[in-house]
């Protein structure tokens, strides 16, 4: 009867770890068993979107399973990160994030209501990939020191576009006005893709743009890159110079990366971060992006946390110098 008791009190347990998926470390063999959501916290036509979608087609040629890529924006990306920070932490909610959720609104929201680094684990970082200073080609200037020069003699005239208040390209542009000592007006928009509409159409003067987005705009001469965000500046336009040469204080750089939901068993983490790297890292989807302007990079979960952690007290500074009032 005793051993019965033990038997049933097993039979029990087994079918507790069952149903709570607690310490199955043969999940990760089977993962995915059903469709994994990428959500995307901004609107269709961006950046973001481009690269989820492309990697979604290659995840579920991997996977036998289907990548649904969801676009939740508003915000600043907050409403899209919020939806995984709260959603089951089994792997099947992904977001596909950049600095905006995860190191700028810590800063400029108030009301956040998730930790990035609390309520989100990170995966890996994909994409690496500076923003390009874009003009309209009928605005006279090829350069920044042109702009500065424009800008000081029509103080307040030049509009500039970006994704948001306190999205990276308003961020970029603020801190390269405080830099200059110049003033323009920010013109905000609810997403990248809007934005740049207005941008190719004239109607904005300038914007920072994703390299991604923006390089077969500037190659077809719709819009003039007089400039690269990061000091390291970009392969795929060598005659365009970084920020920094006219402005050495100046180095920002772009990054998109997947974050589940914290609590997530760390071998589902670890079988994302290795299909992933998999994906990114297959000859086609590297040469898709790099013939763009962005890099493939795969730190996994370490090098996304140092990215989040070290952005964090960054882009808290600049928002503060620009007297950006938090939402």
């Amino acid at each position: 009867m005793k051993r019965m008791a033990c038997f049933g009190q097993y039979a029990v347990l087994v079918a507790m770890i069952t149903v709570t998926g607690v310490v199955l470390p043969v999940a990760a063999q089977s993962f995915p068993a059903k469709p994994v959501r990428i959500i995307v916290p901004y609107p269709p036509g961006g950046p973001l979107d481009d690269v989820a979608r492309a990697l979604g087609q290659k995840l579920s040629l991997v996977w036998g399973q289907q990548v649904l890529i969801d676009n939740r924006s508003g915000a600043g990306g907050s409403i899209g990160a919020d939806v995984v920070a709260k959603s089951p932490p089994d792997g099947y909610t992904m977001v596909l994030a950049n600095s905006g959720p995860m190191t700028i609104n810590v800063s400029l929201r108030k009301d956040l209501p998730y930790d990035p680094q609390k309520d989100l684990a990170p995966v890996t970082q994909i994409i690496s990939g500076p923003m390009v200073l874009v003009v309209h080609p009928s605005l006279p200037v090829k350069s920044v020191k042109d702009l500065i020069a424009l800008a000081r003699s029509n103080p307040g005239k030049l509009n500039y576009a970006s994704a948001g208040v306190g999205n990276l390209q308003h961020l970029g542009m603020e801190h390269l006005q405080a830099l200059a000592k110049i003033k323009m007006n920010h013109v905000p928009y609810k997403g990248a893709a809007p934005a740049f509409i207005d941008t190719l159409s004239g109607r904005i003067d300038l914007q920072f743009a994703n390299i991604v987005g923006v390089l077969p705009h500037v190659e077809n001469k719709r819009v003039r890159a007089i400039a690269i965000s990061a000091s390291r500046g970009a392969s795929v336009l060598p005659d365009v110079p970084g920020v920094s040469a006219t402005l050495p204080a100046f180095d920002l750089d772009g990054w998109m990366g997947l974050f589940v939901r914290a609590g997530t068993a760390q071998d589902i983490i670890a079988k994302l971060h290795r299909d992933l790297a998999a994906v990114v890292q297959s000859p086609d989807y590297r040469e898709r992006f790099a013939k763009r302007g962005a890099d493939v990079v795969v730190g996994g979960p370490e090098g996304l946390a140092k990215i989040v952690r070290e952005e964090i007290p960054l882009y808290a500074g600049i928002i503060k110098s620009a007297k950006i009032t938090p939402e």
